[in-house]
């Protein structure tokens, strides 16, 4: 087993999947899950035994989409189930890092006026049904990620593409591409610079356009995209928005092809995501041939006691007690943000109302309680309350930044009745919303609610197995439970792109409808500033700012549970959006 290796490819890394080995893992704070990996790998090269033909892949997400740039894809989980399905140039590697995929083709920022991008599609890259990838891709990614295409709306225009985020994409000004090329160039806006563009056509994002051409009867997608036809965009924007929704026994699969090496092959409740082996796939071969996604809607408890599951990737307990004997792992600390996402609207309308919620919210005694489950870290990701929505804690600035988070640390009754007083509103009634059933999230709701009794607020689970975060924007409840982008499974990367998303006026992933115009801008800035003095500067302001606008309350990191049934090997710890999914195509699990 290779270890410490820095991978930019598969091919590099057939023995440990992908990436820095588990020496790195070790480093970022993920000492349980790293040693039970390796414990797991040495087991399974013991002699006499044999490779289980299929693996059960158990998250604590709700698959409802096929489409990772969309809004309920984001939300749903499709980085952590369809990485090695819907493969792009970059996939979030273990420690949250964009990490280049070159199966996919190679991406390089060139010399130029304007920040411009080369992209290269491998000559070799098939859908599964036979269609060579090609620019086409990027180029509706691009369409649809830029928020350029709007149509009436009831308030005036509004996006055509339930996009979970235009962020860097908007400031694309085109991409040159050659319907059926393998080449695009993207040129970006002059004065704009996104550090981040490796976090653009990245895994999941990159949806089949010969699909979406065929379903909206577009001869040419890409000439269609830059006239800009209002008729033929809107018949495009329907089907990404739709087309690709998940829903268990109605799968029409010619809609589903892949450009990994698993593709679908059926969805039922009693049967699971059944992923197989995609035989058009051009790199190395999955390891497994066969990966069964049991998700939330699944009891996963049940599969665990029954067998069933091979890889445990779930919020650290939300299932309770829970057995894992025949397991290697652990909890470790993610990077998601365990918050509160708070409504801007309804009972929230007011920011003393937000503000009043959040002084009586035990921040601290629901970290002591619920923060660190099975691991103590002295410092970075998991060492206390987290009091940043957008950085993490071992952010180089997140202690020098924080400093207003200071008087949220602890529930203080007598400073939320009097926030609640100046807000105007009287005995309010505050439903949170979360996917059920989740033991952790009914507790943190439960000492929510005992906590905020004294200040005159009266707090309600509104968990529900069916629950969506856009019930938020909807007015069913006026806060969510969540991690990164009140995403209920798998979330945060080290760019932080989604927390920002979150945040950002008229962003698909903004369900509490929060708009600031200052907060924009600086999040603009911050985008491509290189200077750190500057950087300090902003996020200072930008700190500030949300907590004083209070549009959601930061808990704490998101602990994971993360656990590779003994006899795994390859089996390395993800806690971010791309959960341990993240290079499934190399699990191999001997018993």
């Amino acid at each position: 087993m290779r270890r410490g290796s820095t991978t930019v490819g598969r091919r590099d890394n057939e023995s440990i999947g992908r990436t820095a080995g588990p020496r790195a893992l070790l480093r970022r704070g993920l000492i349980v899950a790293a040693a039970g990996v390796l414990g797991a790998g040495a087991l399974a090269g013991c002699a006499g035994k044999n490779q289980v033909p299929s693996i059960g892949y158990g998250v604590d997400t709700a698959v409802a989409s096929y489409n990772g740039g969309s809004t309920l894809g984001a939300n749903s989980g499709a980085a952590a189930v369809f990485s090695r399905v819907l493969t792009g140039f970059f996939y979030t590697g273990p420690d949250g890092q964009p990490v280049a995929d070159t199966d996919t083709g190679t991406a390089k920022e060139v010399p130029g006026e304007s920040q411009t991008i080369q992209y290269r599609l491998n000559p070799d890259g098939v859908y599964s049904d036979g269609t060579p990838t090609s620019c086409d891709d990027l180029v509706l990614a691009w369409a649809a990620r830029s928020g350029r295409f709007t149509k009436a709306g009831p308030g005036g225009p509004i996006p055509m593409f339930d996009a979970a985020s235009t962020l860097g994409y908007r400031d694309i000004e085109r991409v040159e591409c050659q319907a059926g090329s393998k080449d695009a160039t993207v040129t970006f806006r002059p004065g704009k610079h996104y550090s981040a563009w490796k976090t653009l056509f990245n895994a999941t994002e990159i949806m089949p356009a010969h699909v979406v051409a065929t379903a909206a009867k577009v001869p040419n997608l890409v000439q269609a995209i830059t006239t800009g036809d209002q008729a033929v965009m809107e018949r495009v924007a329907d089907f990404w928005n739709t087309g690709w929704i998940l829903t268990p026994g109605k799968l029409d699969l010619s809609a589903l092809p892949s450009s990994g090496p698993y593709r679908v092959e059926s969805f039922s409740k009693d049967d699971g995501l059944v992923l197989v082996k995609n035989d058009k796939w051009w790199g190395n071969a999955a390891k497994t041939p066969r990966i069964v996604v049991w998700d939330k809607n699944s009891d996963l408890k049940k599969k665990v006691g029954d067998g069933a599951i091979g890889v445990l990737d779930i919020g650290a307990g939300s299932l309770g007690e829970v057995s894992l004997d025949g397991f290697s792992g652990g909890s470790v600390p993610g990077r998601g943000a365990e918050t509160l996402t708070l409504s801007t609207g309804g009972v929230f309308s007011s920011t003393d109302a937000r503000r009043a919620l959040a002084l009586c919210t035990p921040r601290q005694s629901l970290f002591d309680k619920l923060g660190h489950p099975g691991f103590d870290a002295d410092s970075a990701l998991g060492s206390g309350p987290l009091n940043s929505r957008t950085l993490q804690q071992d952010s180089l600035y997140y202690s020098a930044v924080t400093g207003a988070s200071d008087r949220y640390k602890n529930a203080d009754a007598a400073a939320a009745g009097q926030a609640l007083k100046a807000s105007g509103v009287q005995n309010p009634t505050v439903r949170i919303g979360y996917v059920a059933p989740d033991e952790r999230r009914a507790q943190t709701v439960s000492m929510i609610a005992e906590s905020c009794k004294a200040a005159g607020i009266n707090v309600v689970d509104a968990g529900a197995p069916d629950f969506a975060a856009a019930q938020l924007a909807e007015g069913k409840v006026d806060a969510v439970l969540g991690g990164t982008a009140a995403m209920p499974g798998p979330s945060g990367s080290l760019t932080g792109a989604d927390a920002i998303a979150a945040l950002h006026t008229a962003q698909g992933l903004n369900y509490g409808r929060f708009g600031n115009g200052r907060y924009d801008a600086i999040a603009d800035q911050l985008a491509g500033e290189q200077d750190s003095a500057t950087v300090l500067n902003l996020l200072t302001e930008q700190e500030n700012l949300l907590w004083s606008e209070m549009p959601a309350i930061p808990l704490f990191a998101t602990p994971r549970t993360i656990a590779f049934g003994d006899g795994m090997e390859n089996g390395i710890a993800s806690p971010t959006r791309a959960g341990a999914g993240w290079n499934m195509d190399r699990w191999v699990l001997k018993r």
